[in-house]
């Protein structure tokens, strides 16, 4: 019989309903035989738990997206909202929200109506109306497609027999479809994430033109083609910024595990898709020279960067902080302790942007939550649930990160930002199941790029992408993706020239 270990009946005898006077009288055999099955049941509960945590993982209490909730989840003690007892719709008072008139000078045919007769007696009426109801009617004219025959004739010199062929003018695709057609492909896909399929389908009902499958892969490479570059200057001047949101979420790329990364600022958000999710994708993203302040959540792929130019998102911290109260006992405590700092902290920067709290006030009615919370973490280290203290453990290591924004103007607590651009990507991995190749990779990337900026500076999608198809016809660079007015280089604004 192995020798018994006499440090552990004390421990074990905690969890036994036997009294220390019986368990001396009990035989060494039974007491190595229940001294066994106590370590292992003390093995097996805490996997359960374990498990346990694992099942009731969702975007409340971990990193997990909100579409990997099943149905009825509850993210958090009283998170589900109680019913007001009003009726769904506009509520009574609330700003009226209507179509804005088209002004006159733009419509296409205007006709004043006046009542003949009274609608009461029957009399005749006469008489001006100084403000007459406006009622508009938008329609769309019958789409026709305006379709040019180029004949490239071939001619034979009469002296040397060679037979030269016309070239086509400067400017005119070298396949079947122009720049705008192009675009509206592009669009259809990068945007509103059609499949192929559904792109052939509504070019055809709509303009009623014969497109193909692979002429959709065609359009969108040279698309691909023709932004490649001001993609590349709009990821130059995102990673150049003082303030940055990064995230990550899967993809595919053929039978390949790949990941969808995002680069947001003010102005301009760019994407890349890489095969990695690692450090070596992050610092191409960021540049080793990055000064600006990230905000992120604390994935390690980021752990490189030093942590005064980071920001920790404290969506993620809540998260962590909701997990910490599932888990029941010393961690729960801890848990709602960290989450009532959290939510004061929330208070305070909510009436900072309102205008209603001074940041000078913020700053120090955060000296004391940064001390509460500091001191709530260090305690946490010691907590008896082995994954809160390596949580708490792991937040501390970089606990100057967590309060970044409060000093640093610009910064924002969280980085939903960055996941509020990522989840166009996100619908369309889960419409089209990622891509098939790397060229499918680099359009997705660019377009995404290009659709997300154009949005933050309200430009219109369609008419820079014709502009970019055309130039790239042209063998010309398309148009910049960068603010212009103001000017910003880096981070000095610079008035308009």
């Amino acid at each position: 019989m192995p020798p018994i270990d006499e440090t552990l009946p004390v421990n074990l005898l905690q969890a036994l309903p036997v009294s220390a006077e019986d368990w001396a009288q009990t035989p060494k055999s039974v007491q190595a035989l229940v001294i066994g099955l106590q370590s292992r049941l003390q093995v097996m509960e805490a996997e359960v738990a374990r498990l346990r945590e694992q099942l009731n993982r969702n975007s409340g209490n971990s990193s997990q997206p909100p579409s990997s909730d099943g149905p009825g989840v509850v993210k958090g003690k009283g998170a589900e909202k109680k019913r007001s007892g009003r009726k769904r719709g506009g509520q009574a008072g609330h700003p009226r929200m209507q179509r804005k008139l088209i002004p006159v000078e733009e419509l296409e045919a205007e006709y004043d109506l006046k009542p003949a007769t009274c609608r009461c007696c029957g009399e005749n009426l006469s008489g001006e109306d100084l403000h007459p109801s406006q009622h508009q009617v938008a329609e769309i004219p019958p789409v026709k497609v305006d379709v040019t025959e180029y004949r490239l004739h071939a001619i034979t010199c009469s002296s040397c027999g060679t037979t030269t062929r016309a070239k086509l003018p400067e400017g005119v695709p070298q396949g079947g479809f122009g720049p705008r057609f192009q675009a509206m492909v592009s669009i259809l896909s990068g945007r509103y994430h059609l499949s192929k399929r559904e792109t052939v389908g509504i070019m055809d009902d709509f303009f009623n033109v014969d497109l193909g499958l692979g002429s959709v892969s065609k359009l969108e490479k040279r698309t691909s083609v023709a932004i490649a570059q001001v993609v590349e200057d709009a990821r130059i001047y995102a990673r150049s910024q003082t303030a940055v949101h990064k995230d990550e979420t899967g993809w595919r790329e053929g039978s390949r595990k790949a990941w969808l990364w995002v680069l947001a600022t003010k102005y301009v958000t760019v994407f890349l898709i890489d095969l990695h999710r690692s450090a070596e994708v992050a610092k191409r993203m960021l540049g080793t020279d990055f000064t600006g302040i990230l905000n992120s959540d604390r994935w390690s792929a980021y752990n490189w960067l030093d942590n005064r130019y980071r920001q920790l998102c404290w969506s993620h911290l809540q998260r962590d902080f909701q997990a910490f109260v599932e888990r029941g006992g010393e961690s729960q405590k801890l848990g709602e302790a960290l989450l009532t700092f959290a939510h004061q902290m929330f208070t305070g920067w909510h009436l900072v942007q309102k205008n209603s709290l001074s940041r000078t006030q913020f700053q120090d009615q955060m000296q004391w939550v940064r001390t509460q919370v500091g001191e709530l973490l260090r305690q946490g280290t010691t907590c008896t649930h082995a994954a809160t203290a390596g949580t708490c453990r792991d937040i501390l290591k970089r606990e100057t990160a967590l309060w970044t924004f409060v000093d640093s103007d610009g910064v924002e607590p969280t980085n939903n930002f960055a996941e509020q651009k990522i989840r166009s990507g996100v619908l369309w991995r889960n419409s089209s199941f990622g891509t098939q190749s790397e060229v499918g990779s680099r359009f997705v990337e660019r377009i995404m790029t290009v659709v997300s900026t154009l949005k933050q500076q309200d430009r219109n999608m369609l008419d820079y992408l014709t502009e970019a198809c055309e130039a790239g016809n042209r063998g010309r660079p398309a148009p910049t993706l960068l603010p212009t007015l103001p000017i910003f280089t880096g981070h000095v604004m610079l008035p308009t020239p």
